[in-house]
């Protein structure tokens, strides 16, 4: 539920399509829809401007499915993070038209239309490995009407291919990197930009790494200025971050 379906159901009471108690049985459902194992936040799109995401992992395939069938029924776009292809084959059910992102592992039902930002967000990663954390801060920009440029592969090891992108990087908006190991790229990243950095640590490495906690550290005690940090592996945080500031 979004501002434009409040505002449909409004005219269609003012012009006697809708009657009021059928309204009132809509506008019961607000701030949220209590189905006994989730709460279902109808209101956060009229809050934040976008619905509540559906976070996956740790739910049955029927729990998923039944958060989908209540969302649908306002109209509301969805996104559904850390999915399998068991999750996205469950979400097909419901809804035949909704995108598996693979990469990114998020299912995607698009059903509104998000205005489009013109400014750019620039997602970048450190090493191969990263992708996948990357591609659900990217794919989280995108669903969210974002244009993203994708510069991958470009980590410290190898510096001079984080140079041969400058030009990308430099006209970005926002940037998003995204390292694992000593986690090193978003300090370099910020050294040359003059907008917000969104630093992302992932588990990538090995033994010392501690599964991002080495990388996390370095980014929390970076001497670049204008870097926020997120979770270990959290890129629809990042996401989700960068396209709350690109608006």
């Amino acid at each position: 539920m979004d501002m434009e379906y409040l505002r449909e159901l409004l005219n269609n009471v003012k012009n006697g399509s809708v009657s009021v108690d059928d309204a009132l049985k809509d506008l019961k459902k607000l701030p949220f829809e209590d189905i006994g194992f989730a709460k279902i936040d109808h209101h956060r799109n009229i809050r934040n401007g976008f619905p509540e995401v559906i976070y996956s992992e740790g739910k049955t395939i029927e729990q998923i499915k039944e958060i989908v069938k209540k969302l649908i029924e306002k109209n509301n776009n969805i996104m559904a993070t850390r999915a399998d292809k068991k999750v996205y084959e469950g979400i097909k059910e419901i809804v035949g038209d909704a995108v598996y992102y693979e990469a990114a592992r998020i299912v995607v039902v698009k059903r509104r239309e998000i205005l489009k930002s013109k400014k750019t967000i620039a997602v970048v990663s450190a090493g191969t490995s990263d992708i996948p954390v990357a591609e659900e801060a990217a794919v989280t920009c995108e669903v969210m009407g974002n244009v993203v440029e994708r510069v991958y592969d470009v980590g410290v090891a190898g510096i001079h291919r984080l140079f041969a992108k400058s030009d990308v990087i430099m006209k970005a908006n926002v940037l998003v990197v995204v390292a694992g190991m000593e986690g090193a790229l978003a300090s370099v990243v910020s050294g040359l930009v003059d907008r917000p950095v969104i630093a992302v640590p992932t588990s990538v490495g090995y033994g010392a790494s501690f599964r991002g906690l080495s990388a996390l550290l370095t980014m929390l005690n970076s001497c670049a200025t204008g870097i926020g940090v997120v979770n270990i592996d959290n890129g629809f945080g990042a996401g989700y971050l960068a396209a709350l500031i690109n608006r």
